[in-house]
């Protein structure tokens, strides 16, 4: 059964689903399976996953790979998608009821998930910094990847949410160097926040150690392979979807013996693999985001649910002004 986008039956809880043409669509949720029932506070909107699933460009080869977590539908649309879930436990094991907790879980305002899938959120941790979660996730793995160390100098091609928590972790590092380079100067008071410095693309350091990208843009990969120093490593944080995108391996990519290296959440990072679990990786994120207060203003765009099936799609749009999005649930008041 469908709800209308003003709300369906009485107390039905209803699920965001992606058309695949650039639209929204509020429908009634279909329940799902698990022990724990969770009322879901707020949810955290991944700008540059959920722009490609919106506009149908998950490319056909990566469906199966690109599956969240108690998905339904099917690729390119339409598809119930997400995975930055917070929210409260009503019914379940009881030492989780009442609790509130981050899930890898679509948006909608209620849903049923496996004990297991329920990650309480440390102590003190607010519900709307806990959506970052997933990642906080992505930049842990990334800069393992990356190798970075004390006293580097690392770069980060592109101020996003994902781009700005890697520079808060890099930033952490003893003695290290972090600059963050982005086309937007108003992202500037964000990284010195977080403990980096900033610099537009044209004044952005040349002889760095580490580089990481995360820019989704063919120019912002060149910027960063620019930014490298002789036999450094570039860790190519961002996922173009179905689009092809030019790669400047000529000139001195070569004679410099630069590496550049994927980075992908799927998977712990290779270094830590034969020791972390994904399940550890996460409780590590969460606490990371407990322990940093000034990450709160990576959010920066409140949605309703219930207005989702209008507004989401313009701050999705390349170009759209602000960080991250995060939907909130009126069903659900956090105290």
């Amino acid at each position: 059964m469908q709800a209308s986008d003003n709300g369906g039956e009485a107390g039905e809880a209803r699920s965001l689903w992606y058309l695949g043409d650039g639209r929204v669509e509020l429908r009634a949720a279909s329940g799902g399976d698990g022990e724990a029932c969770v009322r879901s506070i707020c949810s955290g909107v991944s700008r540059g996953t959920e722009r490609l699933v919106l506009e149908g460009r998950v490319p056909e080869s990566e469906w199966r790979r690109m599956r969240a977590p108690r998905q339904e539908g099917e690729f390119p649309g339409p598809v119930k998608y997400g995975y930055a879930a917070v929210g409260v436990v009503e019914e379940g094991p009881r030492e989780l009821v009442g609790r509130r907790v981050f899930c890898l879980n679509p948006h909608e305002e209620a849903f049923r998930a496996p004990a297991s899938a329920l990650h309480p959120l440390p102590e003190g941790l607010p519900s709307r910094r806990a959506t970052l979660a997933a990642n906080m996730e992505t930049a842990l793995n990334a800069l393992w990847d990356s190798g970075a160390g004390a006293c580097d100098r690392i770069v980060v091609v592109g101020g996003g949410v994902v781009g700005l928590l890697v520079a808060s972790l890099a930033a952490r590092l003893p003695g290290a160097e972090v600059v963050v380079v982005d086309v937007e100067p108003g992202r500037r008071s964000v990284a010195e926040r977080l403990g980096a410095g900033f610099a537009s693309p044209g004044d952005a350091p040349r002889d760095a150690d580490v580089v990481l990208h995360a820019s989704a843009s063919a120019a912002g990969l060149a910027t960063a392979l620019s930014c490298a120093g002789e036999e450094a490593s570039v860790v190519e944080m961002s996922w173009h979807g179905s689009d092809d995108v030019a790669v400047p391996l000529g000139r001195a990519f070569h004679a410099r013996r630069l590496k550049l290296i994927s980075s992908q959440v799927g998977q712990v990072a290779p270094s830590r693999r034969p020791r972390w679990s994904s399940r550890r990786r996460l409780a590590a994120a969460l606490e990371l985001l407990a322990a940093e207060p000034r990450l709160d203003d990576l959010i920066d765009v409140e949605i309703p649910f219930e207005d989702a099936s209008r507004d989401l799609p313009p701050r999705l749009a390349a170009g759209a002004p602000g960080l991250g999005i995060v939907l909130s649930y009126t069903s659900m008041r956090e105290v």
